[in-house]
């Protein structure tokens, strides 16, 4: 390359925007619940029966596939007994189906331990990047009117063509595993520091471990960063647990995951329709 056209690179590259373009769709709302067993079994027969009719009865309306759907899970381990998942168009619609589950009799014997707030989040590094080269060559600068209107073009041809994965519904497999999880951003390894290009490029690697196990695995990611703790939640469903460890374990060595990634609690149930929650609950 003519030595002008590669300083014109580096001048092009100097100001280019670091934040990759990202579309979203579904509000998501985790709630994890300790179910208060001994004030449970201190009610009569009759009440609890009434109890859970009422909250199966409700479930049941949430929990058909779709754009607004709701699944519960019974959690392993000592983190919670029962997980909620919703998925809605809005923060409002979520809010609905918290306050519809806190209005259910159920509600008085469940303890909250946890929630988590996100949005269901699908990162274009690889269109950011050449979006923002083809803009940069053609004169048009980040601070511009007509850089502005070309990405919202971009992002408007990339959510209608990303809609069903925008707008997912719950997985049916039998296990969900969810966990949050931050980038690095302290010391050496800062990921917000590292060129775009090197991160388009970890996050290639990233993708093609977890595209070996998309025959057992269904991964949604949610992006939280201002909605909660950490920057994203990650939900994996399958019929048989053991792939959550696999793909997790494998995925560690990717440099994206070995040098920036933390990660925070590992949440794994098992899907309980509202059919069977009589049987969970005695």
């Amino acid at each position: 390359m003519h030595p002008d056209r590669v300083e014109e690179r580096v001048e092009a590259e100097a100001v280019m925007p670091a934040v990759p373009l990202t579309v979203e769709g579904s509000s998501v709302l985790h709630q994890m619940f300790r179910l208060k067993w001994a004030a449970w079994r201190a009610l009569s027969e009759s009440a609890r029966r009434e109890a859970v009719a009422e909250a199966a009865a409700a479930l049941g309306e949430m929990e058909p596939a779709g754009e607004r759907q709701s699944a519960l899970y019974s959690l392993l381990g000592h983190k919670g007994d029962l997980l909620f998942v919703h998925f809605r168009q809005s923060f409002e619609e979520l809010g609905a189906a918290q306050l519809r589950l806190e209005r259910l009799k159920l509600a008085d014997y469940l303890e909250p331990t946890t929630s988590y707030l996100s949005v269901v989040e699908l990162g274009l590094y690889d269109s950011s990047l050449r979006l923002y080269r083809n803009l940069l060559e053609r004169g048009l600068r980040p601070d511009s009117e007509e850089w502005a209107k070309e990405v919202e073009g971009t992002l408007a041809q990339h959510r209608k063509a990303m809609a069903p994965r925008l707008y997912p519904s719950i997985p049916a497999s039998r296990y969900i595993c969810f966990y949050p999880m931050d980038r690095k951003r302290g010391g050496a390894a800062n990921w917000y520091t590292v060129p775009m290009a090197e991160r388009r490029r970890m996050m290639h690697e990233h993708g093609e471990v977890g595209r070996k196990y998309a025959g057992e695995v269904k991964q949604i990611i949610s992006g939280s960063i201002g909605f909660d703790d950490w920057e994203w939640g990650v939900d994996l469903f399958a019929d048989d647990p053991l792939p959550f460890k696999r793909v997790i374990y494998e995925m560690r060595f990717d440099e994206a995951s070995a040098v920036y990634a933390l990660f925070g609690p590992f949440y794994v149930g098992i899907r309980l329709p509202a059919r069977e929650l009589i049987v969970f609950l005695g």
